[in-house]
């Protein structure tokens, strides 16, 4: 693995050590690339989950979506990952390949940043998933991604999930005041939490065991 502070810059289509990350697998999750095939369990996995995820994510107010729609989502996000532009993945069980969650990492919050989101099956919640996946996704970007800076963005009443950056050593830089609405139209804050190349070596992020892959199955770390 490469060692957390040297970090090779990121390419249009992948890593300067290889292919696209596609794949990346801690001691307890897979995190892969959406593929058409798992259109199904992830719109499953969705409804089952939809008074948990509605109270803090903006587009589960859409969902339950046609199965035709969740499949042209994903070809897009399986398309954006191969070309480097953007990570979204889904979390599965790698024994039983079931469905856990989703995560992604964003290249929205200006040059040089990345901000990783997630959320997990309501069957799954308080098992210490979505901090693993954080963890794997943070070394990812740093590493392999070239980031400068990550940030992880929630709701400062979603005490779950703000309790994730905090866990691995991200910073609560600021709170942005009514910036947003809640699924309910209500004004609400983001709190903005925020981990700096110089913090990650130090940081609880970077101490889980991750491995990532190409879609080829070529190790990148």
């Amino acid at each position: 693995m490469a060692e957390p502070n040297v970090t090779p810059q990121s390419t249009p289509h992948g890593t300067a050590s290889g292919g696209p990350v596609y794949r990346v697998c801690t001691p307890r999750i897979l995190l892969r690339a959406w593929e058409v095939d798992d259109a199904p369990a992830l719109g499953r996995a969705i409804e089952e989950s939809l008074e948990h995820l509605r109270a803090w994510m903006d587009w589960a107010v859409h969902e339950p979506s046609a199965l035709p729609d969740v499949e042209a989502r994903i070809a897009q996000y399986n398309d954006d990952v191969r070309h480097g532009r953007d990570w979204t993945f889904g979390l599965f069980d790698p024994e039983r390949g079931e469905v856990l969650g989703g995560m992604g990492m964003h290249p929205r919050i200006g040059p040089g940043g990345l901000e990783i989101g997630y959320w997990v099956h309501v069957r799954h919640t308080g098992r210490g998933l979505a901090a693993e996946a954080a963890s794997a996704l943070t070394r990812v970007g740093f590493e392999l991604l070239g980031a400068e800076r990550i940030e992880i963005r929630c709701d400062p009443e979603n005490v779950r999930s703000a309790a994730i950056p905090r866990k691995l050593g991200y910073r609560h830089g600021t709170t942005l005041e009514r910036n947003a609405l809640t699924p309910d139209g209500r004004p609400r804050d983001t709190m903005v939490w925020a981990l700096g190349r110089e913090e990650y070596a130090g940081s609880g992020a970077a101490r889980v065991a991750t491995e990532a892959y190409d879609p080829e199955g070529a190790r990148l770390m």
